[in-house]
């Protein structure tokens, strides 16, 4: 499996184009917004030759669906995400906030929500579900690789923000430490912002994950 990440909107947000030996590739949390973004993402595939088949969001944030729409009418592929952050791409509300004005996002083809896995060519993408930084976020999984595509649920020495609408910081922990840590130590993970990492460096050094193991915090409570 291959990956390549660019970043992308005023946000620096990763968007990841995924695919393997057989070129068929998905776009994960595709956050172009403007033409230009737009173009450099189709240089991208083109120059490897690329057939996409998805764009798969892990949550339904503004900086992470700006291209969804432009992804559907230049190469017809299906959108996945969660029925649960519907509201989010509906509303749309949050680049109000920031004075951007948001891309169209159209409607939820494959809902995460009610699928465990996504395959395309070879490959197969295990979906986990991850409340906390939204109601429906989820993290993708490959097994074979040992990678995971943590969104904003988890960043190197950090967490998703949950202060915005529908974010819950003990929905958010349990995530990580019940459906996460467990993968492995080993597994690298490839976060909707900032730089990669691995669960091992994250239970060493991420502050958030270190005081709950250390029982200096009860997220359930």
């Amino acid at each position: 499996m291959d990956i390549k990440r660019v970043v992308f909107n005023p946000f620096r947000e990763n968007t990841y184009l995924v695919w393997d030996s057989t070129q068929e590739c998905i776009v994960i949390d595709a956050g172009n917004m403007t033409a230009g973004e737009n173009s450099l993402l189709s240089e991208m595939i083109s120059s490897h030759g690329l057939k996409p088949v998805m764009a798969v969001n892990t949550h339904g944030h503004f900086d992470h669906t700006g291209g969804v729409k432009w992804l559907k009418d230049e190469y017809g592929v299906q959108f996945a995400c969660s029925s649960k952050d519907k509201f989010l791409i509906d509303g749309s509300a949050g680049g109000m906030v920031y004075g951007i004005k948001c891309n169209e996002v159209p409607a939820i083809d494959i809902d995460l929500d009610a699928v465990s896995e996504l395959r395309f060519g070879d490959t197969l993408l295990r979906v986990i579900k991850t409340p906390g930084h939204t109601p429906g976020h989820v993290v993708l999984y490959n097994e074979a690789t040992r990678t995971l595509f943590t969104g904003d649920t988890l960043f190197r020495e950090s967490i998703g923000r949950t202060d915005l609408p529908g974010g819950d910081y003990s929905w958010i922990m349990k995530s990580i430490i019940e459906e996460i840590l467990p993968l492995g130590d080993d597994v690298t993970i490839y976060p909707g912002h900032e730089a990669e990492s691995t669960i091992g460096h994250e239970s060493l050094y991420n502050p958030f994950i270190v005081e709950v193991l250390n029982n200096e915090i009860n997220y359930k409570g």
